[in-house]
């Protein structure tokens, strides 16, 4: 088998046309179609919603689904905030400030930037509560390639441990040196 990429991906929300507005309107996304059924094609079960798809770049896909008749939205009560998020790539930090700036001209209280080491991030949220990350890489791809290289190790220690491995400290060690001489 060989997957060609990720189609779509799929999250749900409290109002399309607020969705929709937010995606187009600050991040810059293409409202590329709806769909609206009153049945589930999948399972034919009676339940109306509207899915609407929107082009985040490069081929890829983000798609939500609005379902008026279900409970309302919620997330893992267990699982922290910060970690299920939807990370997407800009080109520049310029284009990373730009877009902070128009989120927070627009009412979005935003954090960050943080730095990776190998990119730097800003963190916010959509209307529907989904974290959302905008990275710019700048890593070298030496960098990139010591990380590769330790990943098997540092998998297999922290299966044995559940304590975050060494193997990579170098990497947020640059970057706290990094923040304390800025």
């Amino acid at each position: 088998m060989s997957l060609k990429r990720i189609h779509h991906v799929a999250y749900r929300c409290n109002d399309t046309a607020e969705t929709v507005a937010f995606y187009r309107d600050l991040l810059g996304m293409d409202f590329q179609l709806a769909i609206a059924e009153n049945r589930v094609p999948s399972t034919g079960e009676p339940d109306p919603y509207m899915h609407v798809f929107l082009d985040a770049g490069m081929g890829n896909v983000l798609a939500f689904f609005e379902l008026p008749n279900s409970p309302p939205m919620g997330r893992d009560p267990n699982t922290p905030e910060w970690v299920q998020h939807i990370a997407f790539e800009v080109e520049s930090p310029k284009e990373l400030a730009a877009i902070r700036k128009r989120l927070e001209a627009a009412g979005v209280e935003v954090l960050g930037p943080v730095d990776h080491g190998i990119f730097d991030s800003i963190y916010f949220f959509d209307p529907n509560g989904h974290r959302l990350e905008l990275a710019v890489n700048k890593g070298s791809a030496e960098d990139l390639e010591r990380l590769h290289e330790v990943a098997p190790a540092m998998l297999e220690e922290w299966s044995r441990t559940k304590r975050a491995p060494k193997h990579a400290a170098w990497l947020h060690e640059r970057a706290r040196a990094g923040n304390e001489e800025t």
